[in-house]
């Protein structure tokens, strides 16, 4: 038997097996992907702190929020994965004192968007009394963020808490350019709003829109 026949024939054997595999994970990454950018992409609290953010303090200082926002996701699904989710169950006081405590924090959150002022006063300064959210403030955000949570659930329920490494993966890519346009939807309203008041009422539509969201909280059993 010629031996190299053997090894083309091996060769021939491991391309076809990778080329199925490749399509079987093409055949769910795809899905996921659509599923990522769906969740992360429509309105919510992340994208609409993001919005407010950008239209009153610009894109840069903003870039924490986002990356706070994506790495906050990503860790969160990682630790669900690994159980924090049982413990929830097994402590379900735990569960209902969190998401009280996570009620109250979106209202201050909302009251904190209304209030926010446009990223210069009319003398040019900037504002100090407020600021965006930082980097830890976002992440730990996502915990009490009802749609994080749906995004965690629908998507290790789909897909399996093995696949936690690429749902984390993919989802800090989606949130992080989800923000990303967000933000930048911001700063270009913040370039046609010309007045403060103008940039105010931007800011109280994203804090409604922050109020909508806390509708799943208030309707959760």
């Amino acid at each position: 038997m010629d031996p190299r026949r053997d090894i083309s024939v091996l060769a021939g054997h491991g391309a076809g097996a990778a080329m199925m595999q490749a399509a079987e994970t093409q055949g769910w990454m795809l899905p996921l992907i659509g599923f990522a950018v769906a969740i992360t992409a429509t309105p919510g609290p992340n994208n609409a702190m993001a919005a407010s953010s950008g239209a009153t303090f610009g894109f840069r200082r903003t870039l924490p929020l986002m990356l706070g926002t994506a790495v906050g996701l990503m860790l969160m699904l990682m630790a669900v994965s690994l159980g924090a989710a049982g413990l929830l169950r097994d402590w379900p006081q735990v569960e209902r004192a969190a998401r009280w405590l996570g009620l109250a924090y979106l209202l201050w959150l909302a009251w904190r968007l209304a209030k926010a002022e446009p990223m210069a006063s009319r003398d040019g300064s900037a504002d100090a009394r407020s600021r965006p959210l930082n980097l830890l403030e976002a992440a730990l955000f996502q915990w009490i963020n009802p749609k994080a949570w749906l995004a965690v659930s629908s998507g290790i329920a789909t897909y399996g808490a093995d696949a936690a490494m690429t749902l984390g993966t993919v989802f800090f890519l989606a949130a992080l350019h989800a923000t990303a346009a967000w933000t930048a939807l911001g700063v270009a309203a913040s370039g046609l709003l010309r007045s403060r008041k103008a940039v105010r009422g931007f800011n109280l539509a994203m804090a409604a829109l922050l109020l909508v969201s806390l509708l799943p909280v208030l309707l959760w059993p």
